[in-house]
């Protein structure tokens, strides 16, 4: 029986020392080389994020809410008319804030003189060139805020998949140079770390028109990147 223990407790031992040996490094005959490369693609945005909102003003707090959410309520049925599903709009802010006389004396009470609320939604539109005409639509319902748009590009994994391809190919463009000036030849690759991926996201500032013309929104295009860190073994 005592055999028996003995020989439990070395086997349940076993998998605990080999799981704290350290991972080997990878042994280098000849010259390692650690190169930093950055891959781009670029594709044209298909999604866009406006905030847009009102402002009411009343002498009373809850006169002020209840004139806000009057006037809201015809900019969400003007979102819903327009095509925009309820998952694509949501609340950013609420807020409500007093007023204060302006030409109050020096040292005197604050004199609130009225209420001012603030209604904000994020709407993201999936068709980007109907978003001027809703945008349209939004100011004739009674929005007078509107900030954006914030240019998406929906489903980036093609294009950063590109980049990564892109920025290998350049890692070993790189290396082939250094190889090259030091009379050596690429070799294996010893590792692949990947530093970042990106896809920039500008906000454009935009104001609200209320011409007849209609307000245009341009896509432009815009670019994803990936950087590696790329090491080589030069012989």
């Amino acid at each position: 029986m005592k055999i028996l223990a003995a020989a439990a407790l070395l086997t349940a031992a076993i998998p605990a020392a080999v799981a704290a040996q350290p991972i080997p490094a990878v042994a280098v005959a000849g010259t390692r080389l650690d190169v930093v490369a950055t891959g781009e693609a670029s594709r044209v945005p298909d999604l866009a994020r406006i905030s847009t909102g009102l402002v009411a003003v009343a002498p009373t707090a809850s006169a002020a809410l209840a004139d806000n959410a009057r006037r809201m309520a015809s900019v969400r049925a003007a979102l819903r008319g327009a095509g925009i599903a309820d998952r694509d709009v949501q609340t950013s802010a609420v807020n409500l804030f007093p007023q204060y006389r302006q030409d109050q004396p020096a040292g005197g009470t604050p004199q609130i003189t009225g209420y001012q609320a603030t209604n904000e939604v994020t709407i993201r539109f999936r068709d980007i060139a109907a978003t001027g005409a809703i945008l349209d639509a939004l100011v004739a319902q009674g929005a007078n805020q509107i900030s954006g748009p914030t240019l998406e590009v929906s489903k980036p994994d093609e294009a950063l998949d590109e980049a990564r391809t892109k920025a290998l190919a350049a890692a070993r463009a790189r290396a082939e140079l250094y190889a090259r000036a030091t009379g050596k030849s690429v070799g294996r690759i010893l590792s692949i770390s990947e530093e970042g991926a990106s896809g920039p996201i500008v906000p454009r500032p935009m104001m609200a028109r209320m011409a007849a013309a209609q307000t245009q929104i341009d896509p432009g295009e815009q670019t994803l990147s990936v950087t590696l860190s790329v090491s080589f073994e030069l012989e």
